[in-house]
């Protein structure tokens, strides 16, 4: 694929990306994709012949790269666990500083298109549920590193992935971050009944 074709691709990418995690998957069109990426009309079809779906599915594989990335920075940049688990939802929540005119919502969850599409899109389901996995995984992996058992480890990342979505949706909602430093409140105590 040429340098250009690959250009227009990433921008009908992050263009996707960027509308589903705010407005959500129905309530974004083909057209309005192509409008803002500034990308001819057959130019959606030829990079995803199938269509929307395949365009979601691909941005949130994309995304899934991104914020495991992202995520995988965070919590391995402290060695206390507490620390690094504070210092990584710190990094979500100054996404929401200032939401109107944030534009880059790439390290963001996306609980929206997942709670809107779960019971009408099989595929794009199972495309949110993988993400979900591997982002528990990582969470998992980082509490395992920590000396937390088996058992323990997979309840706190399921856990946390929970709390990290539901206060994402809420700083949607209300606009402000404080919701995700709510949560980064409670992490100590979540940590250590868990020991």
């Amino acid at each position: 694929m040429s340098q250009t074709k690959q250009q227009t691709k990433q921008r009908i990418l992050q263009t996707a990306m960027r509308l589903f995690h705010t407005q959500g998957y129905h309530a974004t069109g083909v057209s309005q994709i192509l409008k803002e990426s500034v990308s001819p009309k057959g130019s959606l079809y030829y990079h995803f012949p199938g269509g929307k779906e395949q365009l979601a599915i691909e941005a949130i594989e994309q995304s899934t790269v991104i914020i495991a990335t992202a995520m995988k920075s965070d919590l391995d940049f402290y060695d206390d666990i507490y620390t690094a688990f504070s210092h990584h939802l710190t990094s979500i929540a100054t996404k929401f500083e200032d939401f109107d005119k944030t534009d880059d919502f790439s390290t963001i969850p996306f609980g929206l298109i997942a709670s809107e599409t779960a019971l009408v899109n099989e595929n794009i389901r199972k495309s949110c549920e993988k993400t979900y996995t591997t982002l528990e995984a990582i969470y998992e992996q980082r509490l395992l590193a920590a000396g937390y058992t088996s058992e323990e480890a997979l309840i706190l990342s399921s856990t946390f992935n929970i709390l990290v979505e539901g206060a994402v949706a809420l700083c949607v909602t209300s606009k402000s971050n404080a919701p995700l430093l709510n949560v980064k409140k409670v992490i100590p105590l979540l940590l250590k009944r868990a020991k």
